[in-house]
């Protein structure tokens, strides 16, 4: 008897493998500055952040397109010796992390523009420890490579922040790219399957109900191997 209960769409793409432009546009990237304003609204959510935060010289985690938060709280009570910020544009998700709450103190979810957050926290040299990306927008369509993270502007600022990064996908191409494109910073990512029984979001438990295979990647400098 079928176990699957969910009814989660699987990731529709004409891409076989990784985008033949990824490399182009990483470099283009590497290679420029964004002059993207801040948003008014992320600005004053990363001085709240840095209020909260009052000085912390301890590890930090950021848990960007958090969602509801459920990840953010989860990884706050598995690293209890780190502060964790969880980021997400969304007001409706972000209201919805009442539900998933923890009583953890070392931890705070926020709305955000995750992009606008990466740079501020990068023009403040605020040290990252860990960051995760659970399940970010595939954007599968092969024309909207730049849409995805690894593919994007905001790539250069997001791989200033930390070499130490988990990202999780249901499409596996998706990870293949982000580690092909994380390869033109030096950093180096180990790619398995999420174990049965880890799921951290509610994205991973509907994806699995779906009978959808669910990836990771693990990424890290090369000088730490």
């Amino acid at each position: 008897m079928s176990n699957i209960t969910g009814n989660s769409r699987s990731i529709e793409t004409a891409q076989t493998g990784p985008h033949e432009k990824l490399d182009e546009l990483v470099r283009r990237y590497q290679q420029s500055q964004s002059r993207r304003p801040v948003s008014a609204h992320t600005q004053q959510a990363f001085d709240e952040v840095m209020a909260w935060l009052d000085g912390w010289q301890g590890p930090l985690i950021v848990d960007s397109c958090c969602g509801v938060g459920e990840s953010t709280a989860r990884l706050a009570v598995a690293n209890p010796q780190a502060k964790v910020i969880g980021l997400d544009k969304s007001a409706a998700r972000v209201s919805k992390h009442a539900h998933y709450q923890q009583q953890a103190a070392n931890y705070r979810v926020q709305r955000a523009d995750v992009i606008d957050f990466w740079r501020l926290l990068n023009q403040h040299n605020i040290t990252v420890a860990q960051h995760c990306l659970f399940y970010p927008n595939p954007y599968p369509k092969s024309s909207q490579v730049q849409k995805r993270w690894h593919g994007s502007a905001a790539f250069a600022d997001l791989m200033a922040l930390t070499g130490h990064i988990e990202v999780r996908s249901n499409w596996l191409i998706y990870l293949l790219e982000f580690a092909q494109a994380a390869a033109h910073y030096g950093i180096k990512g180990d790619l398995q399957q999420v174990p049965e029984g880890d799921d951290f979001t509610p994205f991973e438990r509907k994806y699995r109900a779906s009978g959808q295979v669910c990836w990771q990647l693990s990424c890290q400098p090369e000088e730490d191997n």
